[in-house]
């Protein structure tokens, strides 16, 4: 396991300081102004994971980011056990830094049951050993400012298509879809909700970029803000995300400064096992600037 992996791991083994309330905390010497989206929501399903029976695994989730977060001070997730019926549970997380709430999560928890059984198709894509990783490529744009990011990144990214970077140098390559072959960098434990909460995690990393693509716009030069506004996310298959997942993402609209994403994301072998939407605030900079 990649430090920047372990570092992740151990941001989502929260300390439990009484029944039904976690703790959680930021990287050490975080430079960020605001705490990582996918941070927040990842240890916000830790939390509530940790109040449901092991045979119960997560199927989907809604939550709304809502202030942003302090990385300087703890993170407090309080846990509202909404109901437990013979195959649901439901919980819904909220998260709090200096007496405000910051976040709201609620996830829904199913026993495994029999049913009917279908999926769409993966894309035909190149496999993830052919596709030149992210720093490379970004290295080429932007020289060594991208060396933190690539040390830092504890998700191997790689994308099939164009980066919002590219297309902002090269007006040819602007889509309004992206696709991209991601997994932990390492090694992982078995436990289902590491899993899934890491995916949580990794969801947020790409989705904003398709928006940003279809505008031939990238971050730091086109935009003055952006930020998860909510987000859901649909479980439906056991994956492991220390393997292969193709991540494929599209972006029906942007209005208003903000921008909706879509993603769905399959394992290797061609099983649908995660789906994805995303609205997020998308403030132009101002020209010139």
């Amino acid at each position: 396991m990649t430090k920047a992996l372990d570092e992740v791991v151990s941001l989502l083994d929260l300390e439990q300081v009484e029944v039904d309330i976690f703790r959680g905390r930021s990287p050490a010497g975080e430079r960020r102004q605001r705490v990582f989206g996918g941070q927040v929501a990842g240890q916000a399903l830790v939390a509530a994971g940790r109040t449901v029976p092991a045979d119960r695994q997560v199927h989907s989730l809604h939550a709304y980011f809502i202030r942003p977060g302090d990385p300087t001070v703890p993170l407090v997730y309080i846990v509202e056990r909404v109901r437990d019926g013979r195959s649901f549970s439901t919980r819904r997380v909220t998260t709090v830094q200096h007496g405000k709430t910051i976040f709201t999560l609620s996830a829904s928890f199913h026993l495994a049951e029999f049913g009917f059984e279908h999926s769409d198709a993966m894309p035909v894509v190149p496999p993830p050993d052919e596709i030149e990783p992210t720093p490379d490529r970004l290295r080429r744009i932007y020289g060594p400012a991208v060396e933190d990011y690539a040390r830092a990144n504890p998700i191997d990214i790689r994308y099939v298509g164009p980066l919002p970077a590219e297309a902002a140098r090269d007006s040819s390559l602007i889509s309004s879809r992206s696709i991209v072959w991601l997994r932990a960098d390492g090694e992982l434990p078995d436990d289902p909700l590491l899993h899934v909460c890491l995916m949580t995690y990794a969801s947020d990393m790409t989705l904003l970029d398709t928006v940003l693509l279809a505008h031939g716009a990238s971050w730091g030069e086109s935009v003055a803000i952006g930020a998860s506004l909510d987000h859901a996310m649909w479980f439906h298959r056991p994956f492991r995300i220390d393997r292969w997942l193709l991540f494929v993402q599209d972006s029906p609209s942007a209005s208003g400064a903000r921008g909706l994403a879509r993603g769905e994301v399959y394992t290797d072998a061609g099983d649908l096992v995660v789906s994805v939407v995303q609205e997020g605030l998308l403030r132009r900079s101002e020209p010139g600037r």
